[in-house]
């Protein structure tokens, strides 16, 4: 569904990198029409879709849980204050994977601190 709504949207290519909880989502865009740019870090990611959007009208973005997601705020926030039409997708633990609230990479604390 978010793939189609990117393309329908005019989004051709999406930022990111890879991470633990965002793969099988990276599986579905690599089957997609959409183009795949992997950064070597999200900041670089969100500058990139940032700067897509201003060029192209939309741009968006593909990080992990937690840390992606935090490494990726002041991208954000900057096309937020440019008013620059950013898309961001961030991968998180499935329900099964937080019962009983196990220490999971990428996690600061607890489920409710995310």
């Amino acid at each position: 569904y978010i793939i189609h709504c990117l393309l329908q949207n005019n989004a051709h290519d999406i930022f990111g990198v890879p991470g633990d909880y965002i793969l099988s989502f990276f599986t579905l865009l690599e089957q997609s029409p959409l183009n795949v740019i992997t950064t070597t870090r999200e900041d670089s990611a969100g500058f990139a879709a940032d700067a897509y959007a201003r060029i192209k009208g939309i741009g968006s973005l593909c990080v992990t849980y937690n840390v992606g997601g935090l490494n990726v705020v002041n991208a954000v926030a900057c096309a937020y204050a440019e008013k620059s039409p950013v898309v961001v997708i961030c991968g998180s633990p499935g329900v099964n994977e937080r019962i009983n609230d196990p220490l999971l990479h990428h996690k600061v604390r607890n489920f409710n601190t995310q």
